[in-house]
């Protein structure tokens, strides 16, 4: 009989920061992004210069956990989901472990999105959802195959989503994704009326 099999899988991790002081740690960082956004001028300046359809602290801030506690405990909850995801790729770290290169904020705009893109020189990327209101962009990955198709026709509508070339995951307040960095992912444009929050950072080797 003939067998097919899945060959090169490419991994998403999920889960839900859902026990109380997880749910409490969720609100306490939802509150310090906006004072951080509010304070941080010249995120403010990059944001508006590049045309982010809101605000960042990816090119301005690189001291957020002595900014503000709630990002170190935010950290030793990053670390311990990352080591399990390295260890569910069966990644060989040859002893050494995985560790926060970056972490920033993200405040999207009604009517913002943030284009295709990767996280180059990282190993796990990944984002943690504090405000995800209803009618807010889903994130969408992307096949990374998906140039050497060539001519390949087009997936079936309900197709699985093993075999679905664009893929979105679509959040809520808690939720936390990692993915391998090289995995390309965009977030398209928030339909909602709020503000769309989240924190995201990379880990490297």
């Amino acid at each position: 009989m003939a067998r097919i099999d899945s060959l090169f899988v490419t991994s998403l991790y999920r889960d839900e920061l859902a026990s109380t002081s997880e749910r409490r740690l969720v609100k306490e960082l939802e509150h310090s992004c906006r004072v951080i956004a509010e304070d941080d001028v010249a995120g403010q300046s990059w944001s508006e210069r590049n045309k982010y359809p809101g605000y960042t602290s990816y090119a301005s801030l690189t001291d957020l956990p002595d900014r503000d506690p709630s990002f170190g405990a935010l950290i030793d909850i990053l670390d311990n989901h990352v080591a399990a995801f390295g260890k569910a790729v069966d990644f060989d770290l040859g002893g050494k472990k995985l560790s926060l290169s970056s972490i920033w904020i993200n405040i999207l705009e009604p009517g913002g999105f943030h284009g295709s893109h990767l996280h180059p020189h990282s190993v796990v990327s990944g984002t943690l959802y504090l405000a995800f209101p209803k009618g807010a962009s889903a994130i969408k990955f992307e096949d990374p195959r998906l140039g050497q198709m060539m001519a390949a026709p087009p997936r079936k509508a309900k197709a699985r989503a093993t075999h679905q070339t664009f893929v979105s995951a679509e959040p809520k307040s808690g939720t936390l994704l990692l993915w391998e960095s090289w995995l390309r992912h965009e977030v398209p444009l928030n339909t909602s009326d709020s503000q769309r929050i989240s924190v995201s950072f990379n880990y490297g080797w």
